[in-house]
């Protein structure tokens, strides 16, 4: 399988190694060695121009660099006049964060084929790397700083797991999520999830199941089989791990599939993302769902899947609708066209700490956002 190659010249030599861009960007054109002589203003400036700089000193440095380049960045930003609304606030908030996140990320690292950093006070990566792209092939490659550093967060959750009080008391209720799995962070909707009643013991789908919390939870509920779904190859391996950690593997079957398994069920759980729009990295594949595609291909299957009397389960935030993304009373429409109704509907308000920052961007939608739990069933 061939890969992207990153090409530059230093000190007269030409230089190659594998571009390695979670984001899926091409390899930079321009490329400059740098070392601690160069300036967050002569750095922002040279990314801004459209050139990455590869780093050859300290790697501690190259962090505090990275620092001062983002500081500079808020500096030259300024505040900006009040967006005239929500979805002008949002639009402007993604607008800053692709521009951050594009010249931020032309302070790169080079790895060696084993993952090894070779630069003074370099921390041990190989791990972190290895969970994240896989066994070391032996092929030096080239990778932005602030991706490596989010690669090590990364590693450290997987690590430590994240407390999901919903799935009983410690130890045995920690979810460890993988690079690239979004992480049970949002406990309220679990908590919903917890209290709502079941509508049978013996089966039960969870759709699109991440990091397999879901299923967790119905399993320790008392649901006898689950069978949790998965598109992406990072979300099955973290379902599995966890199913297993948590002593659960024979109670949950994790498959591969867009959406549904064959077959019905009396449960069917879904908690898509919450967002319709596109997402700029896979990372962010668990926030945005362009189209809405996996919102309404859920509500359109459903009614399929259910037994007789059964009931599918759908969490949704309404932070859309108070953005300006979609449209008051939409997802009802789209429920009542899948030939579904309302059986009930729970709502809490989030607890995560952006729902109290007056200084985020979004804080007047995210103020108003209700966390719901639908309830639904065949007409």
């Amino acid at each position: 399988m061939s890969h992207p190659v990153l090409e530059w010249t230093e000190a007269g030599t030409p230089r190659r190694a594998r571009w390695r861009s979670e984001a899926g960007l091409p390899p930079p054109r321009r490329v400059l060695p740098v070392d601690d002589t160069v300036s967050a203003a002569q750095a922002v400036r040279f990314a801004s121009e459209g050139t990455a700089m590869v780093w050859r000193s300290d790697f501690h440095n190259a962090r505090q660099l990275l620092q001062a380049m983002g500081r500079r960045m808020e500096r030259q930003t300024g505040r900006r006049a009040p967006a005239a609304s929500p979805l002008e606030a949002f639009h402007q908030h993604r607008q800053r964060q692709g521009q951050r996140a594009g010249i931020l990320g032309k302070l790169l690292i080079e790895l060696d084929g084993d993952y090894g950093i070779a630069l003074p006070r370099s921390p041990d990566l190989r791990q972190a790397c290895s969970e994240a792209w896989g066994p070391p092939d032996g092929e030096p490659s080239v990778a932005a700083l602030r991706e490596l550093l989010g690669l090590v967060g990364a590693h450290e959750w997987r690590k430590k797991g994240v407390e999901v009080p919903a799935l009983g008391p410690p130890p045995d209720n920690r979810i460890h999520p993988h690079y690239g799995v979004f992480s049970p962070v949002r406990g309220e909707y679990l908590d919903l999830v917890a209290a709502a009643p079941l509508p049978a013991l013996d089966l039960a789908f969870d759709i699109g199941t991440g990091t397999g919390v879901l299923a967790a939870l119905l399993a320790r509920r008392g649901v006898r089989r689950t069978i949790a779904t998965d598109q992406d190859p990072r979300a099955l391996a973290c379902a599995r791990e966890n199913l297993a950690r948590l002593g659960l593997q024979s109670l949950v079957e994790v498959v591969a599939a867009d959406l549904y398994p064959p077959g019905r069920a009396p449960l069917v759980v879904c908690n898509p993302p919450w967002l319709p729009g596109r997402a700029s990295a896979p990372l962010e594949h668990a926030i945005y769902d362009e189209d809405s595609r996996m919102l309404r291909g859920f509500l359109a299957g459903l009614a399929d899947h259910l037994q007789p009397g059964g009931e599918g389960w759908l969490v949704m935030s309404d932070l859309a609708e108070h953005l300006g993304l979609r449209a008051p009373g939409q997802l009802e429409e789209w429920i009542d066209a899948a030939g579904l109704r309302v059986v009930a509907r729970a709502q809490v308000k989030p607890r995560h700490p952006k729902a109290m920052d007056r200084d985020d961007p979004l804080h007047a939608a995210r103020a108003r956002e209700l966390t719901s739990l639908w309830r639904l069933a065949a007409r």
